[in-house]
Formats: C-alpha cells, structure tokens, sequence
C-alpha cells in the first residue's frame, strides 16, 4: 500500500511546520546520530527522511499511530517501531556554557503538559494530570537552551528547578524566573513586605523584570503547536522525549 505522506516541501511544510532546508537539517543530525542503522528487526520499510518525517508528524498532529499508518502506507506496528527508534534522536543537543556567559540573560519557567501516564503525571490545578518540565531559553532568540525531565505537576517549581540539574548549564549566566523561584539564585521579582508598600523604583523593576520574562510565555506558545504537549499518550521516556525534539524542532524554526 502506497502511503501519501512523503519527505517533499509540500508535505513537509504542510505537516511538520518545518522548511525543506531545516528539514533536511533535521534529518542529517537523525543521520549522524545513527539513525539509519538496523532497528533490531526487519529493515525499515521506509527512507530515513521518511521515518523522521513521521515522527515530527506525529509531535505536530499528535495523531494516532493508526491514523498515521495509511498517512505512511505502512502498519500501525512499523509506526510505533519508528517513533520508539528515532525519538530519542531528535533531541535537542545538551547546553553548553557560552564564551560570553556574562552578558547573556536566560529566562527559565516550569510549563504542565497534560500526561496519560499517572507514573510520570500528578493531578496538578489545571485540574488534570500533568508533569511539570522546566524549560531554559535565551531572552533575546527565545531559542531553548534546555529542557529538564518531566517530574509530577504537583512539585513546585523551585523545587523542580533545584532536582533538574539545570542550573550546571546556567553556571555564570543571568537567569530570570518568576516569584515561584525564592531563594534558588536566579533574579526573581521584588516582593512586598508585609505591611509595607514596594519601595520606590522595585515596582518598576517589577514591570520590567515581567515584560523581559514574557518572552519564555511566547516560546512555550509556540511550542505547543506540537499537539503532543497538548495531551501526551506516550508513556515511559515518551514525554521527555518529545519535549526534547519538540525543543529542538522550534530552534530550528526560530534559526534558520
């Protein structure tokens, strides 16, 4: 059975959200990461662009792996063996600390993804369950530096921040936060004191302090037009997973 999706820029475009350039960006990390080597059974029935394809298909629709297998011309069981294969490589590659560390500013915040899995979830105050996955970004190309590991929507976000091992990457960088992030380092709002009003330019500091940190709102927005952060099906690794790729499918929609 001939399938209908295939790796050209229409399709491509179309389903991924991605240029043929980025694209094929894409697809060549997949390529050096080992991407086209044997799946442990059968060969692939598929190109390797078509494999990668699929699984940013599948980020951005969130469509079922039945759904996509006629999309493909292939079997729901081939669909769920190419996504177990190559999510792990579309990850986002690990931060590095930059050679102009002081002078950058990153913006850090905790966003819930709505999860299946109650091992990796907890009904959280969107009233469903979620896990909370801390997210890194640089202020001024809202491209995201990193992404923690989802822990239950119920943790606090200073305490996500401090067991996510994020602030290595942040070493010698300025790092926003909101007021959940007291006493964890990072610059966080002024707050009243009880009793008395803010003193004179905090409030001003404040405003400032929230139009900059917006910006991490934007690329969490933006982000979530991969319907998979919308409602995650896959359970395990699977969130971390795609939180990663979907971290790296946005830079590369922001960089090129």
């Amino acid at each position: 059975m001939g399938g209908v999706l295939r790796s050209e820029p229409l399709w491509v475009e179309t389903f991924a959200g991605l240029r043929m350039r980025q694209f094929e960006r894409l697809v060549k990390v997949v390529w050096e990461r080992g991407g086209n080597g044997p799946g442990g059974g059968r060969p692939w029935c598929l190109p390797l662009a078509d494999r990668v394809l699929l699984v940013a298909v599948y980020y951005r629709t969130n469509l079922t792996m039945r759904q996509l297998a006629p999309l493909f011309g292939c079997s729901p069981a081939t669909v769920c063996r190419v996504i177990q294969r190559l999510r792990p490589l579309l990850a986002i590659e690990p931060a590095t600390r930059p050679a102009d560390a002081v002078e950058r500013l990153w913006i850090v915040d905790g966003t819930l993804i709505p999860v299946r899995d109650r091992k990796v979830g907890a009904s959280s105050r969107n009233y469903r369950f979620s896990a909370n996955v801390q997210v890194v970004i640089v202020a001024d190309t809202k491209l995201v530096i990193a992404a923690a590991r989802p822990v239950p929507g119920t943790t606090a976000d200073a305490k996500a921040w401090r067991e996510s091992g994020l602030a290595a990457a942040c070493e010698g960088v300025t790092v926003l936060g909101d007021g959940a992030y007291l006493d964890t380092g990072l610059v966080v709002p002024h707050r009243k004191r009880p009793g008395w009003a803010l003193l004179p330019g905090e409030e001003e500091d404040n405003a400032e302090h929230r139009r900059v940190r917006a910006r991490v709102e934007y690329a969490f927005a933006r982000m979530q037009h991969y319907k998979i952060l919308r409602d995650c099906r896959q359970r395990g690794n699977g969130l971390h997973h795609a939180v990663q790729a979907v971290a790296h499918l946005h830079n590369l929609t922001l960089a090129a």
